[in-house]
């Protein structure tokens, strides 16, 4: 069997629900061989992050270059990366090796409050990824952020998608699970707005599920689905996760639990 490649960019959740360990399980959940590039180990669970040590450029560097040299991947999602320095690196290697698919989930807090990403490499981030990104992937706080707009209702949401999409020239997947309605998802992309419904699930393990959602899109990216079929698949995905309502400890994250029911989600990720 051919397998599809994804690669993922993104710092380590030693917790193992958010972060490359989520990425993994994810991508391996959804039918595609994966592979890393660790940008920053954290210690760090579902109610906090308590240390973040961040690689060296020259190690992210070397570590996408032994990825893309030898298998080279059919999508990249990149999440956390922390500083400038790193994101100028990340980028300059994808333009390099002419990456596809790369979906951007631009992690700048982490579920549980705590900051993820400094100051100055927010606006780094929207210089030199954004451009070469097929999508990024903003909850509704990042989305203010990188809007400058508030974001209230469905129609505030509408236009701060637009406004980041038409900023950037990238596809924006603007999250509704930060709204006060039910986690319904909007897909920017080309001058169009499409509404992807959701049903809000009253399940507290909520860590990672930013990761989760990008890392689906890009495993189905890989596979060869259009973009709104990969946003349609991995919404489905990660909703039955939640839905499945397992708990593994205190907080434990969605991909946690579609990892516990390998049997079920192994043929939807055919």
């Amino acid at each position: 069997m051919n397998l599809k490649t994804t690669l993922t960019i993104a710092g380590s959740d030693c917790s193992g629900g958010a972060g490359i360990q989520a990425d993994l399980k994810t991508m391996t959940m959804n039918g595609v061989y994966a592979m890393s590039v660790i940008t920053a180990l954290t210690a760090q669970n579902t109610t906090g992050v308590r240390a973040i040590q961040e690689s060296t450029p020259k190690f992210v560097k070397q570590q996408i270059d032994a990825v893309f040299e030898d298998i080279y991947p059919d999508a990249v999602k990149i999440g956390m990366v922390s500083s400038s320095e790193l994101i100028r690196e990340i980028a300059e290697r994808l333009r390099f090796y002419n990456a596809k698919n790369v979906v951007v989930d631009p992690v700048m807090v982490a579920t549980s409050g705590s900051s993820l990403m400094a100051n100055d490499a927010v606006e780094t981030m929207v210089s030199e990824l954004f451009p070469i990104a097929s999508l990024v992937t903003p909850n509704v706080p990042e989305a203010q952020v990188l809007s400058g707009l508030t974001v209230e209702t469905k129609e505030d949401m509408v236009a701060a998608a637009k406004k980041i999409g038409d900023t950037y020239h990238c596809a924006v997947l603007l999250k509704g699970g930060h709204s006060v309605n039910d986690a319904n998802d909007l897909l920017y992309a080309d001058g169009e707005a499409v509404w992807f419904e959701g049903k809000r699930i009253d399940n507290p393990n909520t860590h990672g599920t930013g990761c989760t959602l990008s890392s689906a899109i890009a495993s189905n990216l890989a596979k060869g689905f259009n973009l709104t079929e990969s946003v349609q698949r991995a919404k489905d995905y990660i909703s039955g996760a939640l839905a499945a309502m397992l708990d593994l400890g205190h907080g434990s994250g969605p991909m946690n639990h579609a990892f516990d029911l390998q049997g079920n989600y192994a043929k939807e990720a055919e």
